[in-house]
């Protein structure tokens, strides 16, 4: 991820006319919910998610730290009640690097139909490219932000549902939690070569044909990105709103419903290349991204994006208590 393009605001407002009134305007048209799943999304479980998998070092592929974070990962959604499969597939890197990968495919009520995608990548950028000092360009990074967050949110979210499971308090559709691997390694800012759109999101390239050809659909998607970050600031990304504005609409206004409206902010970003473009432009189902966007930075992301800084120490627990709290109301009001 995720090369970012600001967009003029004329472009914006004639794909997404559909939001002019604003997040907080659409209050309504969702039901707000007090059941016993959203009110106990823990924090600090999610936090401790973050953490673990930060310990484990960089999740580069090809490296034993991705190899022992991919076991974790899926022995935890294991007894949390998940059906797991195992996606592994061979691909090439930028520069023509073989890469084992594994998308791993957590399934909540297999059996229903109609079903909700929930999407984060857990593999860790092998480059700090966009750091300050260019000695540090060839580090690992930590991506306790840029992965480790939104993975930590959706296993948390698995947990719950498997608590409320047990309490009979079934959601109506079946939920598919998918850890895309190999999202991270698009072309580095130290490469002559140019940055091509498609070296990215590796992972979700092979799992959106494969859904495809399996003719797998859901209902709609949501990818978490870099969604641990102190004071979030998730904007409308152009291509969540070229492809699926009424999922935006969806989930905005759950997240205003809940009193988030000052992180979830009804404007428009830039066009982010991340997985969801992939789920769209593949598979076919509408997807959006929750990404935090600093317009104001010359990313377009946090000061620390791909740097030795996406450490745990700026992740917050209240950035992931909004966002599981969001994607429980979704869930169980859907």
């Amino acid at each position: 991820m995720h090369k970012t393009v600001q967009l003029g605001l004329t472009v914006l407002i004639g794909a997404f006319g559909i939001f002019s009134c604003g997040a907080g305007a659409q209050k309504s048209t969702l039901k707000t919910s007090t059941t016993t799943a959203i009110s106990t999304f823990n924090a600090d479980s999610a936090y401790s998610f973050v953490e673990r998998q930060t310990k484990f070092g960089p999740r580069v592929l090809n490296t034993k730290s991705h190899a022992e974070c991919k076991d974790y990962m899926i022995d935890k959604m294991q007894a949390f009640g998940a059906k797991i499969i195992k996606q592994d597939c061979e691909l090439k890197a930028w520069d023509g690097t073989k890469l084992s990968a594994t998308n791993i495919i957590a399934s909540y009520q297999p059996e229903k139909t109609k079903r909700i995608l929930l999407c984060a990548h857990w593999d860790s950028r092998p480059w700090a490219d966009q750091d300050s000092n260019p000695a540090n360009w060839r580090i690992p990074i930590d991506g306790a932000n840029d992965g480790a967050s939104g993975v930590a949110v959706l296993m948390e979210v698995g947990r719950l549902l498997q608590a409320e499971a047990t309490k009979g308090n079934l959601p109506a559709y079946g939920v598919d939690i998918v850890f895309l691997d190999a999202e991270d390694l698009g072309t580095p800012k130290f490469s002559k070569s140019e940055d091509n759109e498609d070296s990215w999101c590796l992972g979700t390239q092979f799992w959106a044909k494969e859904a495809k050809k399996i003719g797998y659909q859901a209902e709609f998607g949501i990818l978490l990105d870099m969604v641990g970050g102190k004071a979030p600031n998730f904007m409308w990304d152009y291509y969540s709103m070229q492809y699926a504005p009424q999922v935006l609409q969806k989930v905005w206004s759950a997240a205003a419903s809940l009193g988030y409206n000052s992180s979830f902010v009804a404007a428009q970003g830039g066009a982010i290349t991340d997985d969801h473009l992939y789920v769209n432009r593949i598979a076919n189902i509408p997807c959006i991204d929750i990404i935090d966007y600093n317009p104001g930075n010359g990313t377009g992301f946090v000061p620390y994006w791909h740097t030795t800084g996406d450490i745990l120490k700026n992740i917050d627990k209240n950035s992931l208590k909004m966002v599981g709290e969001t994607l429980l109301n979704i869930i169980f009001n859907s």
